[in-house]
C-alpha cells in the first residue's frame, strides 16, 4: 500500500491487526534513521488485550523480544536500530494532543471518536493505518473517503489468512445462510449485521462509587470455551457489567480462588452459575463460596434475554471480552434468512453469565437477605437447601 491513509477493510479472521503489526516491526527493523510509530485503540484494557498482546506474541515467538528494551511504563519498545513503537488508547487526551510521530496504526477504527483520528492524522508524518470490520457505515465512509485524495483501500477476508485453521474457517463457513452476517464478517463488506440482540449499552471508565453489587455470574467453560465470570452492579435504576474473568483451562478451585479474592477485596455478592453444572457448583460452594444455579425452564432464556433488553445497561471499559460479546451477540436465522428467536452459540460466553446473573431477579430476597447465614459449609442438607430452585440440580448432587 502506498497512499498516506492506508484503509484495511476485513472481515473475521482475516488477519488484518497482526499482518499491520508485522509490517511495522519489519519498518522499525530495517530503519536507518529513528522513527517512532504508534497504535492506537478506543481504550487501553483492549489494547492490552488485543494489539499490545499481539505485538509481545510476535516478538517473543520470532525471539525479537528483548526485555530490557521494553518500556512497561510507557508502554514503548525500542528496537536496536533506535526506531520505537508505543501503545496509546484514544480516550487519552493528552496523547492525542501529544507529541507528533512517523507511523500511525488506528486499530479497529470504528469504535474511535472521529476527533479523535483528526487529533492524531495531523501530528503523524508519514503514513497512517486504519483497520476495521465493516459492520456499519462510520466516519472513513463519510469524512475520509468523499473529501480526500490521499486514501487507499484493502479488502480482506478469512481465505486471505494461510495461517487459519481448519477448524475456524468450517465455523465461519457455516454461517453462509445469515446473509448480513456473511456480507460483512465472509466477505468483508460493507453491511448490517442483522439480529443484534442487545442495543444502546454504554461504555464508562469505571464502577461508580455508589454503585452496589448485586450479583456475580458464571458461565462455565473450560478446554473450548471460556469461563466467563462477570460483576452486576446496580446503579441509577440500571445495571453496570464489569469483567472479572474470561478464561479458558481453569479448574474449579481456580475459579474459587478468583471469586474468593474478589469477596476478600470487597466484592461481595451472591454468585448465580449455569445449572447445567451441578457438580462444579457444589465443588465451588465446599471452598466456601456464596453460591447457587440458575434459574432454568421453558422460556428461561427468551425471558431473560428480554428482561436484560429492558434494563438500562452499561460496561466498564476494561470489559474488553464483554464489550466484543456485545457487538457480537445476534439471533440465529433460518435457511431462508428470517431472524428466529435463539441466540447464536457464539460470542455468547459473558452475554450468558450476565443472563444467569439476573435469572429470577425480581423474585429475589430483600435486601436485607442473610446470606452468610446460608453459605454452605460442607453439609449435605445445607447444600441441598442451597438448591431448593431447581430438583435437577439437587438430584445431580
Amino acid at each position: 500500500m502506498k497512499g498516506r491513509i492506508r484503509i484495511v477493510q476485513g472481515g473475521t479472521s482475516a488477519s488484518k491487526t497482526v499482518s499491520i503489526i508485522i509490517f511495522l516491526i519489519a519498518m522499525a527493523q530495517s530503519d536507518k534513521e529513528p522513527t517512532l510509530a504508534s497504535i492506537v485503540s478506543e481504550s487501553f484494557p483492549h489494547l492490552r488485550r488485543g494489539a499490545m498482546r499481539d505485538f509481545l506474541l510476535i516478538m517473543k515467538e520470532h525471539n525479537y523480544f528483548k526485555d530490557a528494551l521494553w518500556n512497561k511504563t510507557d508502554n514503548i519498545y525500542t528496537f536496536e536500530t533506535g526506531s520505537r513503537i508505543e501503545f496509546f488508547s484514544a480516550d487519552q487526551p493528552d496523547k492525542l494532543r501529544g507529541a507528533r510521530r512517523d507511523r500511525l496504526f488506528l486499530n479497529e477504527a470504528n469504535q474511535v471518536p472521529f476527533d479523535a483520528f483528526e487529533q492524531l492524522e495531523v501530528r503523524t508524518k508519514e503514513f497512517i493505518f486504519i483497520d476495521y470490520n465493516p459492520t456499519n457505515e462510520f466516519w472513513v465512509f463519510n469524512e475520509v473517503m468523499p473529501n480526500r485524495k490521499d486514501w487507499e483501500l484493502l479488502k480482506l477476508t478469512y481465505l486471505d489468512n494461510e495461517a487459519l485453521s481448519s477448524e475456524i474457517r468450517n465455523s465461519i463457513e457455516a454461517r453462509k445462510s445469515r446473509k448480513g452476517w456473511w456480507k460483512v464478517y465472509g466477505e468483508g463488506e460493507l453491511g448490517e449485521v442483522e439480529g443484534k440482540i442487545y442495543k444502546d449499552w454504554q461504555i464508562i471508565d469505571e464502577i461508580p462509587h455508589e454503585a452496589r453489587l448485586e450479583r456475580i455470574g458464571i458461565d462455565f467453560g473450560f478446554s473450548n470455551d471460556p469461563t466467563a465470570i462477570v460483576g452486576i452492579y446496580r446503579y441509577n435504576g440500571g445495571f453496570i457489567f464489569d469483567e472479572i474473568c474470561y478464561q479458558k483451562g481453569l479448574s474449579n478451585k481456580q475459579i474459587a480462588d478468583i471469586l474468593i479474592n474478589e469477596a476478600e477485596s470487597g466484592a461481595k455478592a451472591l454468585v448465580i452459575a449455569d445449572s447445567a453444572e451441578p457438580k462444579s457448583i457444589a465443588e465451588i460452594a465446599s471452598y466456601g463460596v456464596m453460591i447457587k444455579p440458575s434459574v432454568k425452564g421453558p422460556g428461561s432464556v427468551s425471558y431473560g434475554i428480554q428482561y436484560i433488553q429492558d434494563q438500562k445497561c452499561s460496561m466498564t471499559k476494561r470489559s474488553c471480552n464483554l464489550i466484543k460479546e456485545y457487538r457480537n451477540y445476534l439471533w440465529q436465522t433460518d435457511k431462508n434468512g428470517k431472524i428466529i428467536n435463539v441466540p447464536e452459540e457464539i460470542w455468547n460466553h459473558s452475554m450468558d453469565a450476565c443472563r444467569y446473573a439476573l435469572s429470577g431477579y425480581k423474585q429475589e430476597e430483600p435486601d436485607n437477605y442473610d446470606y452468610e447465614a446460608h453459605k454452605y459449609m460442607g453439609n449435605r442438607d445445607s447444600f441441598k437447601d442451597w438448591f431448593s430452585l431447581g430438583r435437577e440440580a439437587e438430584s445431580s448432587y
